[in-house]
């Protein structure tokens, strides 16, 4: 009796608006972040000085790299065990990225 309880509560529950929506919202403003760090301290980062041509590839890749990241974190957001433990942890992950960026850029 005890072990079918315990499955019960390890169940992924089938929220799925809260999912979606967490994964929509919260997906796109982490892969803004994402791509944030990505733009300002990767390879070429946007403080370098770039002929016009590759400051325009790169602005265009920044720009089309969010799409994936968001696709992946709303693809994966239904394997979270609620909407409740999708949009907390979602949230954390994006005070995270955002904090890391903040505490870069204020290092320039």
């Amino acid at each position: 009796m005890s072990e079918q309880l315990s499955r019960q509560q390890n169940k992924i529950q089938p929220d799925w608006w809260s999912k979606t929506l967490a994964g929509v919202v919260l997906g796109l403003f982490l892969s803004y972040g994402l791509v944030a760090l990505f733009a300002w301290f990767g390879p070429d980062n946007l403080t370098a000085s770039l002929s016009n041509e590759r400051a325009l590839w790169r602005v265009q890749f920044n720009m089309w790299l969010i799409t994936p990241i968001w696709l992946c974190v709303i693809a994966f957001v239904y394997l979270f065990k609620s909407g409740k433990v999708a949009w907390l942890k979602l949230g954390l992950a994006n005070v995270f990225v955002y904090s890391v960026w903040v505490l870069l850029r204020s290092t320039l």
